[in-house]
């Protein structure tokens, strides 16, 4: 199969065109960087973009603006290259007639995850108030009575809830995709990723995950700064999984009823939290001990960890790389820059 694959210099996108060769495919990878056998353009150049799809069956879509960002002023940034550059991939695969997308989705688009109730059972709580953060009380309290929650595990069922400009410009992509499937008849899938970490990950930026900015911070000598509590309940998984999961999708994507785009949550099944993340990953460096801040950043939700169960059952995906093993591996493993 001959495969585009926007982003495919990136961190993520670079796993994924060399996990597509190992699996026999051709893929080319599409991206503002250098790629060895790619096309160095924006994924907003339409013409770049119609020739580059010439001969390609499907679309593996990993170009955009990741990370929280800078609060609300780099908004129009991220509505630019992820929704905007969605939108001219889109109609330009109309035009070619391509018909398979794999999306680069995000559990961002849920929001605060799942949480129980003692006495209400499944509630959604709204965003964390600022009193509430600055007073250190983070876990956030039943919306209809007040109490304790307990985190539970979100389906791809659940209602989305974008509490950022990141999270919101993802669940547009995944609204744009699934127009244009309904318009052309193509066959569209979302991997909604959880935290992805591993080699080849970008140095500490803005725009970096947390797994970056700790493992950035002991190669600089540096203990990792851990906001809130530690408590935070995340799903770290390794991108040479999420690279095997794409390549699922796209082997799978032409099976798909034509005219519709399905989600799938794309996490290890392992909650920890980001304390433990920071630990794990200290002690497999060799440190310095992680130092728990108590600050924290508007936008950022309390516990997200997604059930991966449909990905499993419907694609046959599996992760490979467990948690300790990962974070072994990250600690040793070499960081891009920017």
């Amino acid at each position: 199969m001959r495969v585009l694959v926007t982003g495919g210099a990136g961190f993520i996108g670079s796993h994924v065109v060399a996990a597509l060769r190992a699996a026999g495919h051709e893929p080319t990878a599409l991206d503002v960087r250098s790629a060895p056998d790619g096309v160095r353009a924006d994924v907003r150049d339409a013409d770049a973009l119609a020739t580059a799809l010439s001969g390609v069956h499907a679309v593996c879509h990993q170009a955009a603006m990741v990370g929280l960002g800078r609060g609300f002023s780099d908004a129009a940034d991220y509505v630019a290259v992820n929704d905007l550059g969605t939108a001219v991939l889109l109609e330009q695969m109309a035009r070619a007639r391509v018909a398979h997308l794999v999306l680069a989705g995000s559990m961002v688009v849920y929001g605060e995850g799942r949480y129980r109730c003692p006495e209400h059972g499944a509630v959604r709580p709204g965003p964390r108030a600022v009193a509430e953060l600055d007073a250190g009380r983070f876990e956030p309290p039943c919306p209809r009575c007040g109490a304790e929650l307990a985190p539970e595990l979100v389906t791809e069922e659940a209602p989305a809830d974008p509490r950022n400009v990141y999270a919101t410009t993802k669940l547009a992509q995944e609204h744009l995709a699934a127009a244009w499937a309904r318009a052309t008849g193509g066959r569209a899938v979302s991997l909604r990723y959880h935290n992805v970490y591993g080699d080849g990950m970008p140095r500490d930026t803005p725009y970096a995950g947390v797994a970056s900015f700790f493992r950035s911070a002991l190669e600089a000598g540096r203990p990792p700064r851990v906001f809130e509590d530690g408590g935070q309940r995340r799903d770290f998984v390794h991108v040479a999984d999420v690279a095997a999961a794409n390549v699922a999708a796209l082997e799978a994507v032409g099976g798909r009823a034509p005219g519709e785009l399905r989600a799938y949550n794309t996490g290890s099944g392992e909650p920890h939290t980001v304390g433990e993340m920071a630990r794990a990953l200290a002690d497999a460096f060799g440190g310095p001990a992680p130092v728990v801040t108590g600050e924290y950043r508007l936008g950022d939700v309390r516990h997200i960890t997604a059930c991966s169960r449909r990905l499993r059952e419907e694609l046959g995906w599996r992760p490979r790389v467990g948690f300790a093993d990962g974070m072994a591996r990250f600690a040793r493993e070499p960081l891009a820059v920017g």
